[in-house]
């Protein structure tokens, strides 16, 4: 199977970018989420869009986010991609596609079948479906570093592309990938030294072990 994509998310700082962009990360998520400590302010995000300049593609992710948020930071930091992390509906991943035209991806959060099951509801409303761990009520959507188990995967017949997230680190990639043969793996707090903290090292170790895997 082909390698699959690299996703790191949380980009906050130019020399994390710069990082990530040296590993050769395909896409580079900014987070609009202010309850998250990988929250990304409107002027940060657009300096950091301006650093890319084009060398990756770029991801905002957004949680049950409004329109005028969601369009505010698309044009402020030349947005590739919108990631909704919420509670979105498939109506909802509709009409922003439809406004914005750029790809629309959607979190789901899987703890068992029933969940995998969800993703089918979006097919022809979203262009990619990512698998992320369930996190406990009352905390962060995503980004704590949970893991689900990945053999609930092996009932996805869904038409959509997907990609994996949940616990992704340097250490445990590899075996994700080949479980999975996820075509996109997507990290946060998996190369951080803490809590929105990236480190440049995990980001370089984790591209590696996911080249090396397969």
């Amino acid at each position: 199977m082909p390698t699959p994509l690299i996703k790191i998310c949380g980009i906050r700082e130019p020399a994390v970018l710069d990082a990530a962009v040296e590993a050769r990360a395909d896409y580079l998520g900014l987070m609009f989420y202010a309850p998250s400590p990988r929250n990304v302010a409107l002027p940060d995000a657009a300096a950091l869009a301006a650093r890319n300049a084009g060398r990756a593609k770029l991801v905002g992710v957004f949680v049950d986010a409004t329109d005028a948020t969601i369009h505010d930071a698309a044009k402020a930091a030349s947005l590739d991609v919108i990631q909704l992390h919420g509670h979105e509906t498939p109506a909802r991943a509709a009409q922003l596609r439809g406004e914005l035209g750029i790809p629309v991806w959607k979190v789901v959060s899987v703890a068992s079948a029933k969940d995998i099951a969800r993703a089918e509801a979006y097919a022809g409303a979203a262009d990619m479906i990512l698998f992320d761990a369930k996190t406990p009520k009352g905390t962060l959507p995503g980004g704590m570093g949970l893991v689900f188990d990945w053999s609930l995967l092996a009932a996805w017949r869904g038409k959509l592309a997907w990609g994996l997230a949940g616990g992704l680190a340097p250490d445990n990639v590899a075996d994700a990938a080949r479980a999975t043969a996820a075509p996109l793996v997507d990290v946060s707090s998996g190369v951080e030294s803490a809590p929105g903290v990236k480190d440049a090292d995990k980001i370089a170790a984790f591209c590696k072990a996911i080249r090396a895997a397969l």
